[in-house]
């Protein structure tokens, strides 16, 4: 949870010209922001990459955030998911699934990512074991389409809200939902497969 005093203050500082404002801000994000390219662009080197032009996008228009419009951290998601949607499109590595075809649930049943994992309890090797877990879930999120790619990640991952969301995607509530609830399934269907195939 970010205090948003603290973060509005560090902004101003760093309009102001305040280096040590913007290598905190820097220390605060660089984290979260990573995970979310990580998890769409599917490799490291990728990852940093994309992490550097967000940096580098959000330094130059950090005097266009509006504390009355939203916080912070919605609003630095939604320069990184822009920047990721752009770098798809040059990229052309939309993963189309059949998952775009399949009719939306009008109700959110499907599971969220953390009760889709199986419940073993720890063995000596759990870390191995979590490791394992991780690689899997990244790879069942790199086969869904970028749509219900970033939906997922950023309910189940960034642990971020419905109306929190659609603001970034600029879609409505409804249309969250149903990409959450698709994806969820699509993953529960990749996610049971591979279990299957290791059992």
């Amino acid at each position: 949870m970010e205090d948003a005093q603290v973060v509005n203050l560090l902004v101003r500082r760093c309009i102001s010209g305040d280096a040590v404002a913007w290598e905190e801000i820097v220390q605060r994000y660089n984290r979260r922001i990573y995970n979310i390219c990580y998890r769409f662009a599917g490799s490291p080197d990728d990852a940093q990459d994309l992490t550097q032009e967000v940096f580098i996008k959000m330094y130059r228009t950090l005097n266009s955030y509006d504390v009355e419009r939203g916080a912070f951290m919605t609003w630095v998601t939604t320069i990184t998911r822009n920047l990721l949607v752009d770098h798809f499109r040059k990229s052309k590595q939309d993963r189309m699934t059949d998952s775009l075809d399949s009719a939306p649930s009008e109700h959110e049943d499907a599971m969220p990512l953390s009760e889709q994992i199986p419940d073993k309890t720890a063995p000596p090797d759990s870390r191995v074991h979590n490791r394992e877990t991780r690689e899997t879930i990244h790879w069942a999120l790199q086969k869904l389409s970028p749509d219900l790619r970033e939906a997922v990640i950023l309910r189940d991952l960034q642990d971020m809200d419905y109306r929190e969301i659609a603001t970034i995607l600029k879609v409505p509530e409804g249309t969250v939902k149903s990409r959450i609830n698709r994806g969820r399934a699509e993953l529960a269907r990749l996610l049971q497969r591979t279990y299957r195939q290791v059992i």
